[in-house]
């Protein structure tokens, strides 16, 4: 039996079940379905990520294989069929699984590529522009299929390379000031702001109107990121806006704290409801291999790194409590 990607015993049965759904007969034949469009799916994502996974290949050829079986004309109706094919990779019973991950990916990117979405966000635990760089093809590849372009801005906590606000904590209203590009080209369209505090980070996002946001979960998720998000979530609920919002730790390690400000628990990408916390260190990853500080016999030891983005009593707290379990 051919081993096409990492962990293929444990995904195949999954993956062919999906399949047979939609007549095909098997995983090399979604590479043939797909060639015969002329779509290199094996050039497209490697092309995006040069070191990236043999199953991140075939999980995408999959589902490229799954839009053309459906009958996709819509760009946003194929990422879709795509996210199917991503979800079919996720090995059962595994976190990825279970919060439906794959499915998530596939709905982030169908409303990216919607006219309904007008602006994407990425909340940042810094100000730093590299944060946003990675939303620049994003951008560049939705807007082929988009009438109206998609907005990008980074959000991020400092103000350190930000230049671009002001803010009034009174009432809690945003002004720019001015807006300082650092280079020409598609870069130059991504504001990055930069804020000082919660409240000015929901601003920011009330502001430019954020209809999807994204939070990186390794840089000050608790103190910025994650309470921003649950805030103008709440926001955005009760005043009928749409919002989507995702985080990027999936829901593993200690990076994924996501208890909002109100005593609500986060929510994945799909919109259910996540209990996650901060400093469960002893988590596995959806390969089922060992993450942050998780020993073999089962005893988790003390990761001061994950623990960087709370105060100082609380990373002596974690310490004292996690050292040795």
């Amino acid at each position: 039996m051919a081993m096409l990607f990492e962990n293929y015993d444990r995904r195949v049965d999954k993956i062919n079940k999906v399949l047979a759904e939609y007549s095909i007969s098997s995983i090399e034949e979604c590479k043939d379905i797909t060639a015969a469009k002329g779509i290199d799916v094996e050039s497209i994502v490697r092309g995006t990520q040069p070191i990236c996974f043999d199953n991140a290949v075939w999980a995408y050829t999959v589902g490229c294989a799954i839009a053309i079986k459906k009958g996709c004309v819509k760009a946003a109706d194929a990422a879709a069929a795509i996210g199917e094919g991503l979800q079919s990779f996720c090995i059962p019973g595994s976190v990825a699984e279970n919060r439906k991950v794959g499915l998530g990916h596939g709905n982030l990117g169908k409303m990216l590529l919607s006219e309904e979405t007008d602006c994407f966000c990425f909340l940042a635990g810094h100000e730093s522009f590299a944060a946003a760089e990675g939303a620049i093809k994003i951008a560049l590849n939705a807007n082929k299929v988009r009438q109206k372009p998609l907005r990008v801005i980074l959000n991020g906590l400092g103000k350190d390379a930000a230049q671009i606000i002001s803010f009034d904590p009174y009432t809690e209203q945003v002004t720019v000031t001015d807006t300082i590009p650092y280079s020409k080209g598609p870069r130059a369209d991504v504001k990055c702001y930069g804020a000082d505090n919660v409240p000015e980070g929901v601003a920011i996002m009330k502001l430019e109107h954020v209809s999807v946001s994204i939070t990186g979960n390794s840089t000050n998720p608790t103190r910025f990121q994650h309470p921003v998000a649950g805030i103008y979530k709440k926001w955005c609920n009760e005043n009928g806006i749409k919002y989507f919002s995702v985080a990027s730790g999936g829901g593993t390690g200690c990076r994924s704290f996501q208890l909002r400000h109100d005593g609500h628990y986060g929510q994945n990408a799909l919109g259910r409801s996540v209990r996650r916390f901060f400093f469960c260190s002893g988590t596995r990853r959806d390969d089922g291999s060992y993450r942050y500080g998780q020993q073999p016999d089962g005893r988790r030891y003390s990761c001061m790194r994950c623990c960087r983005s709370g105060s100082y009593e609380q990373i002596i707290s974690a310490y004292n409590r996690i050292k040795i379990k």
